[in-house]
């Protein structure tokens, strides 16, 4: 499942199948147990034409699924963020993601050589990016659209497991030092934006 696939028509449509072949792949796992995509689509009461257009092998599947029952939803990130302050509320959601890089690493790493191997790209279930999105609802930042966009996909590629890569593997920083450039890379943006208003 390609994004033009995801953003062509009837998208909540599209994310509400995608969540349902990740709920079945998680009761799967739940229940401890191994999964074909022909499994999924039996449980799920979908056709296996349909999960194989969202996910090409049961590993890729399985792989975010394990990583998504230790995620928390985009809003339930945000409603544990306790602040309107919007600079705040974008270091909270940052935080968030990049504890839960440092915390689950290798399965990511794991996740994201799958990913890789199997020309999944694209397919992933952008949370970063949706929290940001919801975070930035009513323009707190005052942005244009163009901005605002590119603002999110900015903002999104400084948390999660792919900054820590670079930061580790190829600057050689530890998981602190990685946090702390990954923040402060975030706080300058942020205030540069203050500042152009």
């Amino acid at each position: 499942m390609s994004d033009s696939y995801l953003n062509a028509g009837r998208k909540k449509q599209k994310q509400k199948t995608r969540n349902q072949i990740l709920l079945s792949a998680k009761w799967f796992l739940e229940k401890g147990g191994d999964f074909t995509l022909e499994d999924i689509a039996e449980h799920a009461s979908i056709s296996r034409a349909t999960v194989y257009r969202y996910f090409s092998s049961a590993e890729v599947l399985s792989r975010e699924a394990a990583l998504d029952l230790s995620t928390k939803s985009s809003e339930e990130v945000l409603q544990a963020i306790s602040t309107e302050n919007i600079e705040d509320v974008l270091m909270g959601i940052q935080d968030y993601y990049n504890a839960l890089a440092i915390d689950n690493e290798g399965a990511f790493r794991k996740y994201l050589s799958v990913v890789i191997a199997s020309d999944e790209s694209g397919k992933r279930g952008a949370r970063r990016h949706k929290t940001i999105k919801l975070a930035l609802k009513n323009n707190p930042l005052n942005l244009s659209e163009e901005d605002k966009d590119k603002f999110m996909v900015l903002a999104t590629t400084l948390m999660g497991m792919e900054p820590f890569i670079v930061t580790k593997d190829v600057c050689g920083l530890d998981n602190e030092a990685s946090k702390e450039v990954l923040r402060w890379g975030l706080e300058l943006i942020i205030k540069g934006l203050e500042q152009k208003e």
